[in-house]
């Protein structure tokens, strides 16, 4: 099975285009003011308009209020919620229970192998996992800073799991990335810009067709 792409952070019609014309499988808005990448409700609600049908469609949130779930909801109307602060398993469920339409996602940051034991707490709860890179010590925000972590520590996962790997990845190392993990699919962010919360819409493209190559090989295999 090929390996589904997530492009994060997208915030013109111009690279969503890109990505939705490159193949992306989901495409990610980002709701956090501290982030590069934060856009506003209704520039979110008219690309997740133009996005609708082509792909999923991704509203990103750190820790936010449930009033600030109601306002994206409402507004942006995504397919899923993507989870990336440390949003309990209380906080998920009562999502679930307003907004039961949507996917939830859950962000669990790695640095060493006992970050796994939080699959344990959010597994059954949620629609997909994502592993991404912890943080550095002192960072204002969850996710895309462009750091990698040892992929290794995931090796052993099953993957049926269908979970998705994320962090630092970039068209010249998210080949390697699948090939160690099986992750069933990427996300990327800073690794396509040119510039903090400029997506580049070549890099865009190739960082889909290192995807698509590694598909390749598994049908030659």
């Amino acid at each position: 099975m090929s390996t589904e792409v997530k492009i994060c952070g997208l915030s013109t019609i111009e690279t969503l285009d890109a990505a939705l014309d490159a193949g992306a499988d989901h495409v990610g808005f980002v709701f956090f003011d501290k982030s590069p990448r934060n856009i506003g409700l209704e520039q979110g609600a008219a690309l997740v308009r133009h996005a609708r049908g082509s792909a999923t469609t991704v509203a990103l949130v750190v820790d936010p209020s449930s009033e600030r779930l109601d306002e994206i909801m409402s507004v942006v109307k995504p397919d899923a919620i993507q989870f990336h602060g440390s949003e309990s398993p209380a906080v998920l469920n009562f999502f679930h229970a307003r907004w039961g339409e949507a996917e939830i996602w859950k962000a669990i940051p790695v640095s060493s192998t006992e970050d796994l034991g939080a699959l344990a707490v959010y597994l059954s709860i949620t629609n997909r996992i994502l592993f991404d890179a912890r943080p550095p010590k002192g960072a204002e925000r969850p996710g895309g800073h462009g750091q990698v972590f040892d992929w290794s520590i995931l090796r052993d996962l099953d993957p049926e799991l269908g979970f998705m790997l994320s962090g630092g990845l970039t068209p010249d190392n998210v080949a390697d990335a699948i090939r160690l993990t099986h992750a069933s699919a990427v996300d990327v962010s800073s690794g396509v810009e040119s510039a903090p919360g400029i997506k580049d819409i070549g890099k865009i493209r190739a960082f889909i067709q290192a995807v698509r190559t590694v598909a390749r090989e598994k049908v030659k295999l």
